[in-house]
């Protein structure tokens, strides 16, 4: 794709199909956007980024939805990890301040970053020495699940036992680093998760992570929110451990 003004329609069908859950329709981009376009321009762009792949047309609706290809151009072209505001980096900071030890820390985290994506959020203990606890983990939010059953339909099942299953979330927990991945919908390595997207980082000093943390949610997330989040709640916990030993 090489056209800025498509990839500027494309976010904007992204950012109005995660708010709304609705699919989009030019006239819509047109009276909520800032591009200056008609509707008509509009939906001549509209059907070549169906041509690619990146938008598609649900059932008998007017509108558009992205596809798993079109989330994965919007993240790696337009979803930038914005950086939290001042009271949210001292709420998290505060939040995890209360912990008193590692075990508090790791159940503390994951609530912050389940209430901060409205997610499924998982982390993994760090290895550390002879104190290390890998494979072990910490799952918090799985009930966010359930209010996105809309977006999963009959895979909901499917996905809470995948859930259940640490050595698969372990497994995709286990080649996360200090850049945030994003796999999104057919993306995914397990079946039972290809109606999901998993955002994950390392944590950990001087770029060598000693543990994981991420979100998986439905595929219409909030990337841009969820990068940012894992990024600023895995910079605190590699903080907090490091000071700690």
């Amino acid at each position: 794709m090489q056209s800025q003004r498509r990839l500027e329609i494309l976010r904007a069908i992204v950012d109005e199909y995660v708010a709304t859950q609705e699919p989009v329709g030019s006239k819509s981009i047109a009276d909520k956007t800032s591009l200056g376009l008609s509707p008509a321009t509009i939906r001549n762009e509209m059907a070549v980024l169906e041509d690619e792949g990146l938008i598609a047309h649900p059932h008998t609706s007017a509108g558009r939805i992205p596809t798993d290809l079109g989330y994965r151009v919007f993240v790696d072209k337009l979803a930038t990890v914005k950086p939290l505001s001042g009271p949210e980096r001292r709420a998290i900071e505060t939040f995890l301040d209360e912990a008193n030890n590692l075990e508090q820390l790791m159940k503390r985290s994951a609530k912050l970053l389940a209430d901060l994506t409205k997610q499924v959020a998982v982390i993994t203990h760090p290895m550390i020495g002879e104190s290390s606890s890998s494979g072990k983990m910490t799952i918090s939010g799985t009930a966010n699940l359930a209010r996105s059953g809309e977006d999963l339909g009959t895979s909901l099942s499917p996905i809470l036992e995948a859930l259940e299953e640490q050595v698969v979330l372990l497994r995709l927990m286990g080649d996360a680093n200090e850049n945030v991945q994003v796999r999104i919908g057919g993306e995914q390595s397990e079946t039972n998760l290809r109606q999901t997207s998993l955002v994950t980082v390392g944590y950990g000093a001087d770029n060598s992570p000693i543990g994981a943390l991420g979100v998986l949610g439905p595929t219409r997330m909030d990337y841009a929110g969820s990068m940012a989040a894992v990024t600023a709640v895995a910079r605190y916990v590699g903080r907090y451990i490091s000071e700690s030993n």
